[in-house]
């Protein structure tokens, strides 16, 4: 059976403009079947917390642009578990904002949080890590992250520094932390992966409300301040209004640099169950199937030659032919083409804002 008090806050309101032209502002990569499965990113993140969470302890924070998405795709979801950002303030705001609706139903809950576009290979192995994390974070005044062993030294990922003499006796996995780094340089990275005492930051994270609230009280008093003040509007038809206001005065500030990064109580899981951010054209490649050459194709009149190690999203029907290309992203939605070396895939957010400036929102 279920534990009620399990929690779950899904964070919904992002872009993905390294996936672009895929994603777009107006249906960005957590609405999108990205992996040709039936289901969209969203869809599949919900329903992997349904084996941990009760339905109706499930909230998503999303951008108020994306609510009917959300409610089209997530069906059987109350208009009261989506929570509507009416602009983006990163993730300690939409994490203040989830405590403060689920304050009002459960002060016992434990809450796991957790991006809505993340792939997980071995989602049985997932459900006993969320579980084991819960048992910890129930019992100890804990702020629990989970973290990954790295297979590479990844530049596009944060990493985790635990210490290897402070484990938790009842699970080994769980190390303290000392330092959090995000993205390092190159040389750093393959040093993190020498030393053996680095998991990369897979941004999921498990806390008891109390343990959470208390770190926003002492970490980011003027946000918690915030949210506090709409308590009594809270699950009221007076909630979006204030909701708005919030936002116009509210920090811009991710729960990293806000809170784990300062607090003292910070422990990491160290798992392993098929995980990838999927944030980038690179991230999707590693983990498709792949052709003889090394090419990642999605189209059904894909012609390659000469061609190795691409990775290539066409239209359904469309005929394409390649000749002589190695490590690129092709992929085309819409009026838009996007061709470029996949080594230097994150100029892509770049691409986007010229876009924007030399040609406006359209293809954006």
């Amino acid at each position: 059976m279920i534990n009620k008090n399990h929690f779950c806050v899904i964070m919904a309101g992002g872009v993905g403009t390294r996936f672009w032209p895929m994603s777009k502002t107006s249906h960005p990569k957590q609405f999108i079947d990205i992996l040709g499965s039936g289901k969209t990113l969203i869809q599949q993140t919900f329903d992997r917390f349904l084996k941990i969470c009760p339905k109706e302890n499930i909230y998503i924070v999303t951008n108020q642009i994306y609510k009917s998405l959300v409610l089209d795709q997530l069906q059987g979801i109350s208009e009261k578990q989506v929570l509507c950002e009416p602009c983006r303030r990163n993730t300690a705001p939409c994490i203040a904002y989830a405590n403060y609706k689920i304050l009002q139903v459960n002060p016992d809950a434990n809450i796991v949080v957790a991006p809505s576009d993340h792939i997980i290979l071995k989602e049985d192995i997932f459900t006993d890590v969320i579980l084991s994390a819960f048992e910890a974070s129930s019992s100890n005044d804990w702020l629990l992250t989970l973290g990954i062993q790295p297979s590479r030294p990844d530049t596009g990922y944060g990493y985790i520094q635990f210490d290897k003499n402070i484990t938790c006796k009842k699970d080994n996995r769980i190390k303290k932390v000392i330092s959090f780094t995000e993205k390092p340089r190159l040389e750093k990275a393959i040093s993190f992966l020498k030393s053996g005492d680095f998991l990369w930051n897979s941004g999921i994270f498990i806390w008891s409300l109390k343990s959470i609230m208390k770190a926003f009280d002492k970490y980011l008093p003027d946000v918690d301040a915030i949210f506090n003040e709409g308590i009594p509007k809270y699950n009221t038809p007076d909630e979006e209004n204030f909701i708005n206001k919030a936002y116009t005065v509210c920090q811009n500030i991710s729960i990293d640099y806000g809170v784990m990064e300062k607090a003292d109580n910070v422990y990491v899981l160290a798992s392993d169950f098929g995980w990838s951010d999927l944030g980038t054209w690179g991230s999707l490649f590693d983990i498709r199937k792949k052709d003889e050459q090394k090419n990642s194709v999605v189209g059904n009149n894909v012609m390659m030659y000469d061609t190795k190690n691409c990775i290539v999203n066409m239209p359904k029907d469309k005929l394409v032919v390649l000749q002589g290309l190695d490590d690129y992203i092709v992929v085309e939605n819409d009026d838009i083409l996007l061709v470029c070396k996949k080594s230097n895939e994150q100029q892509i957010r770049q691409f986007v804002d010229d876009v924007k400036t030399k040609k406006g929102d359209k293809f954006i």
